[in-house]
């Protein structure tokens, strides 16, 4: 019996493969062949048709604005065919599913990538691409970003971090949450390869160009190669600091020396790069000169007087009029005083002149031998007690 043609139809159909519809959760690729003004459609395979609508039309970089009849795009779907036959598709997530495989490539090579700050918190850094949220944790930046600020001031750390916003950074995926759409970056990660490598090279002594990266109230941190450092309010310069702020501003280019190395911790100088003052103190300050100058500076056992701009003299609390009479040199003296004083001694290995406004009048009624036994070093607000004599001393 001769098989009809809708036998041979039916057999034709049973031997061809099952046509296969896209998976939701998968991405496909198919060529555009309708734009509308809300709405594309997609040719997947010549199987199906797929639409993309909404804010699914946009694509991390804007993909849907751009998108013409006969273009070649890759669409991930959402849905299985609705009620109008068509898959339901999205380039939005496509995109995101594109980002999300180069997020995991970077993590499991530790690969350096570049992402912008759109936004900040007092923790850190946020960032968002293709939808993927990221966050860099004030304690995985550099120390070029790092926000050092007085007592760890909540407020200043955030406006410090909001001015980082827009900048781009160089970082490592340090952990990576797919599941939740997260990932936690690192800055410092990134840098840490150039960070040991500059360390290696670091020699105590030697000279190095950096950036001032803060200012807190006990010195100034510099950032170099990788590498940040303290100069120490002490190393600041060769007199008195009382203001770190008053020596440089944030970003500003600094040249320090490298003065120590433990482990982490570098320690460095500014005022070692210029000749120290006090090495010519003993010949401009010779005992007996007699000298001019301005209050700057009053502790519990003297007046420091300004006598140019590295060095203070100290009139000891005995060296001022009536000295044996005054509770505190603020009886005598004020801040911003003129005073003319005779210089009674110099100590340049000790960074002390010592002064005194009685001298000029009367023969002071005890000589100061060694300034040190009275706590004129600059900055110290106690009064050293004279030394006490030895056994041997006194029965000689």
């Amino acid at each position: 019996m001769t098989a009809t043609v809708t036998d041979k139809m039916a057999l034709l159909l049973q031997s061809m493969p099952d046509i296969l519809l896209p998976e939701p959760g998968t991405v496909v690729d198919g060529v555009v062949v309708s734009v509308y003004k809300n709405k594309i459609l997609v040719d997947i395979n010549g199987v199906a048709t797929g639409i993309i609508s909404g804010r699914e039309a946009k694509g991390g970089d804007d993909t849907g604005e751009k998108i013409k009849i006969g273009d070649p795009i890759s669409a991930y779907v959402i849905e299985g065919e609705n009620d109008e036959g068509y898959i339901i598709l999205s380039l939005r997530k496509a995109s995101q599913e594109k980002t999300w495989k180069k997020f995991i490539t970077a993590y499991e090579k530790q690969e350096v990538i570049t992402v912008k700050a759109n936004e900040a918190n007092k923790g850190g850094l946020l960032l968002e691409v293709d939808g993927i949220k990221g966050f860099i944790p004030v304690s995985q930046l550099a120390p070029m970003h790092y926000p050092r600020v007085n007592d760890a001031d909540a407020n200043q750390i955030l406006h410090r971090l909001q001015q980082l916003i827009g900048l781009q950074f160089m970082v490592k995926i340090i952990n990576l949450d797919k599941e939740n759409g997260k990932l936690i970056l690192s800055e410092k990660a990134a840098m840490e390869e150039q960070r040991r490598s500059s360390l290696v090279k670091l020699k105590i002594g030697s000279s190095v160009k950096g950036t001032i990266s803060g200012i807190v109230k006990f010195g100034i941190f510099v950032a170099f190669e990788g590498l940040e450092g303290l100069v120490h309010i002490s190393e600041i310069a060769w007199g008195h600091v009382k203001n770190p702020g008053d020596y440089g501003k944030l970003g500003e280019k600094v040249e320090v020396m490298v003065i120590g190395v433990d482990g982490d911790k570098i320690s460095l100088s500014m005022k070692r790069l210029v000749a120290d003052p006090w090495l010519e103190a003993a010949k401009v300050f010779a005992i007996g000169t007699v000298v001019e100058g301005e209050v700057n500076r009053l502790t519990p056992f003297g007046a420091f007087v300004k006598l140019n701009d590295e060095i203070n003299g100290l009139i000891h609390i005995t060296e001022m009029p009536g000295g044996e009479n005054l509770k505190e040199p603020g009886e005598a003296l004020k801040i911003g005083d003129k005073v003319k004083a005779k210089v009674i001694a110099v100590e340049p290995e000790e960074h002390r002149v010592g002064l005194s406004i009685k001298a000029l009048t009367e023969e002071p009624k005890k000589k100061i031998k060694k300034m040190s036994e009275v706590g004129e070093v600059e900055g110290e607000e106690t009064e050293k007690k004279p030394a006490k004599k030895s056994k041997k001393s006194k029965e000689e």
